[in-house]
């Protein structure tokens, strides 16, 4: 196992190898491990957004709004609603991550009025918490904010969480694959406590699509968003999607009432009437080239079938792994994310005290990409589609190298504007 001949191998039996071939891959030297952050150009995607600027907007112009342009935000929903096991007239595509999750908090709460608590962790990506604050101070200082603490900052605290709903409790939301460890939720079982404490779940998926399977509608899930720029390789800042459980679109308002989200829309009138169903969760006009770019990336995903993509993820993250244990815990490299595969995400955290200047060093000298969490995590994302086994083994190679001759230490502890 400890041969690049038996990653190549692997690969060689890889029935999803030759779907690298259809993203842009300009240095094959280079080796990406960040598609948990941003996902790989699709080739498609090049065609597809050259047709919408030439033809679509170049040609037909304003006739695009009548010619699949007005709709696209519900199509590109449904079709990721097949990612998640959700109807396709629960999914829609508009605006960012956060401000889905700050629409979908409200919403939750306005139809919560007698609860007064917003239950969640410190393992949510933290745009989520701000997001949470944010929503609570317009709110007043009747609600609160319940934050529960992991013990370890790696697992996340079910039993506590289970503990703390209580009939005050509105909302539970939490991210469900931890950004900086990797550590997956039990989503139907948190699901299931939420409700039998009358509260309702908003769930962030964007560590998870793509990348995992998940049922919602099997699990009773009330509420979830997620970006489509990681797994599902939709560009960079390309719009989120947003979930509404069908039973509830009707009942909840969205607080960011726009044109798009008004009932007969080109009557113009000046007195807002929610849409019926999900439509009511649109606000301003959709970012047509941005949405256009999502499109090809999640038809690939939907070809490959996300239990293979799956498969794949854990035989490669259990592959990070077994090289991490023979080359990288002797040299004082810790295991950052959870060693059960069914409570993994398809990233791999390592910790070292110098992870940074480890990071800097991948980047800047040894040809590879992975990324940066405070205060010592280095990611490895794997993204099923295009990483190979053989990447994952030649960058663990380089990353042991670096630590053996020290090279790391010659780039400076300050944190760079990104990492």
């Amino acid at each position: 196992m400890l041969t690049r001949a038996y990653a190549e191998a692997l690969d060689a039996a890889d029935p999803l190898a030759a779907f690298r071939a259809e993203f842009v891959i300009a240095d094959e030297r280079l080796i990406y491990l960040d598609g948990n952050s941003l996902g790989r150009l699709p080739r498609r995607t090049r065609e597809r957004l050259r047709h919408v600027i030439e033809h679509e907007w170049g040609q037909r112009l304003i006739r695009g709004w009548g010619e699949g342009w007005f709709d696209a935000s519900q199509r590109l929903g449904a079709k990721i609603a097949r990612l998640l096991g959700a109807q396709p007239e629960e999914v829609l595509v508009a605006d960012s991550t956060s401000v889905n999750f700050f629409k979908l908090t409200l919403a939750a709460l306005g139809a919560r009025p007698n609860r007064r608590a917003v239950l969640t962790d410190n393992l949510n990506f933290p745009s989520d918490l701000y997001l949470l604050q944010g929503a609570l101070r317009l709110l007043g200082a009747a609600h609160r904010l319940q934050r529960i603490d992991s013990p370890d900052d790696l697992t996340g605290p079910e039993p506590e969480l289970r503990a703390a709903l209580g009939p005050d409790t509105a909302l539970l939301a939490l991210t469900h694959t931890a950004f900086k460890s990797g550590f997956v939720y039990d989503l139907p079982g948190l699901t299931a406590a939420a409700h039998a404490a009358g509260a309702l779940v908003l769930w962030d998926l964007s560590h998870t699509v793509g990348a995992l399977p998940v049922d919602l509608n099997a699990a009773g899930v009330d509420l979830a968003v997620g970006c489509t720029y990681k797994y599902l390789n939709g560009g960079p800042g390309a719009p989120a999607f947003l979930y509404v459980r069908r039973d509830l679109q009707d009942q909840l308002l969205n607080p960011i009432a726009g044109w798009f989200s008004q009932k007969d829309q080109f009557d113009m009138g000046l007195a807002y009437t929610p849409a019926p169903g999900l439509t009511r969760f649109l606000s301003g006009t959709p970012p047509l080239l941005s949405l256009a770019a999502i499109e090809p990336a999640v038809d690939l995903l939907l070809e490959a079938g996300l239990d293979r993509l799956r498969a794949k993820s854990v035989a490669q993250t259990e592959y990070l792994i077994t090289l991490w244990e023979a080359w990288l815990a002797p040299l004082g490299v810790s295991l950052n994310s959870p060693r059960d595969p069914a409570r993994r995400g398809s990233h791999v955290s390592l910790g070292h005290p110098d992870a940074l200047r480890l990071d800097r060093a991948l980047i800047e000298a040894m040809d590879v990409i992975p990324d940066f969490r405070y205060p010592d995590n280095l990611r490895l994302g794997v993204a099923p589609l295009y990483t190979r086994f053989v990447d994952l083994y030649d960058a663990l190679d380089r990353l042991r190298t670096v630590l053996v001759e020290r090279r790391h230490e010659q780039y400076p502890t300050e944190r760079p504007i990104v990492t």
